[in-house]
């Protein structure tokens, strides 16, 4: 791992070692290994960009975990969750505010009604424009929710 965001990571493991935290440690062990087996996986050193789509994977696997114990009354292990996904969001680039959230759908929608896109083309077309613009700055779930709607509506 050689990049500045793998770096990081490192350096942040390191820390977590001698402030002997373990709840840290552990989560951050989880996300080198992603890191490390996406590596042996593709054969190639994943750059920022491919560390960045895997913490955004281990930060919707940890929402979804917190909603089901929260579903569950397991208030502990949804506590445990959100504790790692505060550690992780740590490693995100700063969210995007609503208004550039905004403006970029609306940039996405011209850019497919400028295609003539309709229906399902125009969801996929429109989420990929995104994906590019607001990656590791927004959660991608809500703003799909917020494309369906606007093409629903």
């Amino acid at each position: 791992m050689s990049t500045g965001l793998a770096h990081q990571i490192s350096d942040a493991i390191k820390a977590a070692m001698r402030a002997h935290d373990s709840t840290r440690l552990g989560t951050l062990r989880l996300l080198q290994a992603a890191i490390k087996q996406k590596a042996v996986d593709e054969r190639v050193e994943p750059d920022d960009a491919a560390i960045l789509a895997i913490i955004e994977k281990q930060v919707k696997q940890r929402r979804e975990s917190i909603a089901a114990f929260d579903s569950a009354g397991r208030a502990e292990s949804a506590a445990q969750e959100r504790a790692e996904l505060d550690i992780l969001k740590e490693f995100l680039p700063q969210g995007a505010a609503p208004e550039e959230i905004a403006a970029a759908l609306d940039a996405a929608f011209a850019q497919a009604a400028d295609q003539g896109l309709q229906g399902g083309a125009a969801m996929g077309a429109i989420m990929g424009q995104l994906k590019k613009t607001l990656a590791g700055r927004a959660d991608m779930a809500e703003v799909s929710a917020q494309v369906r709607a606007r093409l629903n509506g």
